[in-house]
């Protein structure tokens, strides 16, 4: 994709290497931190085993949530500046199509973490993956997905952006109050079969918004090159219900799928990617 030199988003909330250790002992003070800190790179011992000593030899019982700095390696630091590249496109686009359809687009916040996250949705592992949270209308997004994606056999750029155009996706569903009629239909709903399609519904949508960014950030922006749409699709069929179950070793079961078979999400992706429409990403009226 060519991304590199263009606008980056402001609504970016890194809280990469917050999560911090719990300790007993003496409460720390900043200064405490900081000796601790300019000795372990001295001596080139754990600054986390040396803060609990201090700790344990002031004899104290409070506990105190430790928040030890990380550097961050090249890569690590391009895929956020990436990420943020990637999500002021979709805010550039979203608004654009908003405008031409006489509304305003009201832009998501997108927060990076490590570990884990409190979002207005509750605590979550970056084990589950990016999300995103109605309650406080923020993208969430764990940088090891990544890896992740290319251990799952859907490396390169635009197989990342995809993933953060479906959580825009989700935004874009909450705030034209998709995702509120859909959770109401799923409250009615007389089984858990019901309820996981249209979940399933609500995933395929998502990705073929997705694609429809994709298609308008190429037309006006120029970000796609030869291979992107490939790398996209393979990201949609990798992460399939049935895809996911089969490499846990697990029998396919259609009826527990959540997200979408890989032939549906690389369906509703292209869907997006084609046509560049939103009223063309409605899996509720056409069906799956």
């Amino acid at each position: 994709m060519r991304w590199k030199g263009r606008r980056k988003s402001t609504r970016i909330d890194d809280r990469r290497g917050r999560g911090g250790v719990v300790r007993g002992g003496a409460k720390l003070s900043g200064t405490m931190i900081v000796i601790a800190l300019i000795y372990a790179v001295v001596t080139g011992q754990n600054p986390l085993s040396l803060l609990g000593n201090i700790m344990q030899q002031g004899g104290g019982t409070q506990q105190q949530k430790v928040q030890i700095p990380r550097q961050q390696t090249a890569a690590e630091a391009e895929n956020a500046e990436f990420s943020s590249v990637i999500f002021a496109s979709t805010e550039d686009i979203w608004t654009q199509l908003f405008k031409q359809s006489g509304q305003t687009y009201q832009p998501p916040s997108m927060v990076l973490f490590d570990g884990q996250v409190q979002s207005r949705c509750g605590i979550n592992s970056e084990a589950v993956g990016p999300f995103y949270c109605p309650g406080d209308n923020k993208v969430y997004l764990s940088l090891g997905f990544f890896r992740q994606l290319e251990r799952m056999g859907a490396p390169g750029d635009f197989a990342r952006a995809y993933v953060i155009g479906h959580e825009v996706g989700h935004h874009i569903q909450n705030i034209t109050g998709t995702e509120r009629q859909v959770r109401q239909w799923q409250q009615q709903a007389r089984s858990k079969v019901e309820v996981n399609q249209l979940s399933v519904m609500m995933e395929l949508q998502a990705d073929c918004l997705a694609g429809v960014w994709a298609h308008h950030a190429n037309r006006t922006q120029n970000m796609l090159e030869p291979g992107d749409v490939e790398e996209g699709l393979r990201a949609a069929a990798s992460i399939g219900d049935d895809t996911i179950q089969s490499r846990a070793g697990r029998r396919v079961n259609v009826e527990a799928f959540t997200h979408g078979s890989s032939d549906q999400r690389v369906k509703w992706l292209n869907k997006g990617l084609r046509s560049g429409s939103y009223d063309a990403c409605n899996p509720f009226k056409d069906g799956v």
